[in-house]
């Protein structure tokens, strides 16, 4: 297994990983998100969305695009431990920090074969300019199943409960 620190990437990196994987064939899956307090539910999602391609590439949002996204208070993680804990895992092959609150820069730098959401998306529920880009680089839509009871936002309330 890879070491995670040669997992996490720059998107110019990526770029170059992603060529290389081309060059041999290879497809590529990408998804996105915080990740913010990684629990079994990302890594049920992760194993899915890796099953889906030869590859897959996580892009993450940082510290500034989390805060953007879900308040003040979050994220309860830094983006390094985030993207360090997702490079761990064996199902992740490359991570990607971005800063918008959306990807938009990191489809057409490693123009993805497929794009992987949780079932509690659609294609039609999308961001239409996530879509928009990933339609016009030829990208297949995949849902995989949302894994139920698992989520950081509840995991952040039963602990603020005590």
């Amino acid at each position: 297994m890879r070491p995670a620190e040669s997992k996490i990437m720059s998107l110019s990196e990526a770029h170059t990983w992603r060529c290389g994987l081309r060059a041999r064939g290879l497809r590529l899956a990408v998804t996105n998100g915080c990740f913010d307090l990684l629990h079994r539910g990302h890594a049920e999602y992760l194993a899915q969305a890796r099953g889906c391609a030869d590859a897959l590439l996580v892009a993450v949002n940082s510290d500034a695009s989390v805060r953007a996204l879900k308040g003040p208070e979050r994220p309860i993680v830094s983006e390094a431990d985030r993207a360090y804990l997702l490079a761990s895992l064996e199902a992740v092959d490359a991570v990607v920090i971005f800063s918008d609150t959306r990807p938009l820069e990191v489809f057409p730098a490693v123009v993805p074969d497929v794009y992987v959401k949780g079932g509690d998306y659609t294609e039609e529920r999308l961001d239409r300019d996530e879509h928009a880009i990933l339609k016009g680089l030829g990208c297949e839509f995949r849902f995989v199943p949302f894994v139920q009871g698992f989520s950081t936002t509840g995991t952040i309330s039963r602990l603020r409960q005590g």
